[in-house]
């Protein structure tokens, strides 16, 4: 088995990527859709994170309002700190017991671990392999807010909470340059995975 760890920033394609890899044989973990599980109503991860933000951050049906949330810990460090503190234990929870089913059925995979603070949350070092999707900051800038309508304020806001591209790709054993077309990006990411491939186990 070849954990892989794939990351980027805001609107940088990382989803697009990942979907391409498993398209190609990987097998994904998606640590944002494992992010949305551990915060569901009455779990551990939405009880700390009622009693320390209120229930001002909530919808109607409990769930957590993901941008009331979002106005919050982006417009402070100490909360995003307080928010990753909740939930990044329990993610890195389940992406491990996703490893060891993985393992048990397909212990030959190639597992796309797709983390957006892989580097920044140390996880890096759990990983054989690092892809980096990079994107010109421009380019970024114009993605995250026609996607999100996030204003040009809000979408550098949320850019500079992460760390710079420019300095992700330093931990990085491939980069996916996503600025161009997406046959571009394609064509990338086939050339990534087949030198993957080589270096299965």
């Amino acid at each position: 088995m070849l954990i892989v760890g794939l990351t980027g920033g805001y609107a940088s394609g990382k989803s697009t990527v990942a979907k391409m890899f498993v398209e190609l044989g990987g097998v994904l973990i998606d640590a944002d859709r494992l992010a949305r599980e551990v915060v569901k109503p009455d779990k551990q991860a939405w009880l700390e994170i009622v009693a320390h933000f209120g229930k001002g951050i909530l919808l109607k049906n409990r769930e957590i309002d993901r941008k009331a949330l979002g106005e919050i810990v982006f417009g402070s460090d100490a909360e995003r700190e307080r928010l990753n503190a909740i939930v990044h234990p329990r993610v890195l929870e389940e992406e491990l017991k996703a490893i060891e089913e993985i393992r048990k059925r397909e212990p030959d995979a190639i597992v796309i671990l797709s983390v957006p603070l892989l580097i920044e949350s140390g996880h890096y070092r759990q990983c054989d392999k690092i892809v980096v999707v990079t994107v010109d900051r421009d380019t970024q800038i114009k993605r995250l807010m026609e996607r999100d309508w996030f204003s040009r304020e809000k979408s550098l806001r949320r850019i500079s909470a992460q760390m710079p591209l420019s300095e992700k790709v330093t931990y990085a054993d491939f980069v996916i340059d996503n600025s161009g077309s997406i046959q571009e990006t394609e064509l990338k990411v086939k050339e990534v995975f087949s030198r993957l491939r080589m270096l299965k186990p």
